[in-house]
């Protein structure tokens, strides 16, 4: 299946990263790729939340699951493993898609959230994530989330963001069909 570029968002200093329009029926899955994506603040987490048809505040209910990967560069323990606090369990916020992430001209992310036949009204919109990042205490890490929005209304708007403070970063939404 061909993937077809909609949007690009470059951010320089900016609070979000926001996608309001393009997602509609027209395609059955959406992937976000983000590159370079460095929060402005350290040792802070990057996510993202939605919006369904007519809604606003980013926050539709959601349930997910994150897990992660660590390996510090001093080759201290490699870890891996569940990080049930950061799991959703009908919840509303914005969902961690990295955690603790670096600041630094060297500490960014990158990766991709794939969101499934967003504009069905008959089921729940199924996603998942895994993105690679630099952790702040200087290590590699890679977060495998993935969730639901519990909704039938279809969702055309996505919105990413650091927990705090401003992000630089490039976003790109594609069509897959």
């Amino acid at each position: 299946m061909a993937m077809t570029l909609i949007t690009t968002n470059t951010s320089s200093g900016a609070a979000t990263s926001d996608f309001t329009s393009g997602i509609d029926s027209t395609y059955k899955l959406y992937i976000f790729k983000f590159y370079d994506v460095n929060p402005a603040t350290d040792n802070i987490d990057f996510s993202f939340q939605a919006n369904a048809v007519g809604g606003s505040g980013f926050n539709e209910t959601m349930t997910t699951t994150f897990f992660r990967t660590n390996h510090p560069e001093d080759d201290a323990e490699a870890q891996i493993g569940y990080q049930d606090s950061f799991d959703q369990a009908q919840g509303t916020a914005y969902q961690f898609i990295t955690y603790d992430q670096g600041n630094g001209g060297d500490e960014s992310a990158a990766g991709e959230l794939f969101l499934f036949n967003p504009s069905n009204t008959t089921y729940v919109k199924h996603w998942y994530s895994r993105t690679q990042y630099y952790h702040y205490s200087d290590g590699t890490q890679e977060a495998f989330v993935a969730g639901y929005f519990n909704t039938t209304a279809a969702i055309d708007e996505v919105s990413f963001k650091m927990a705090s403070g401003n992000m630089d970063g490039v976003i790109k939404m594609y069509g897959v069909g």
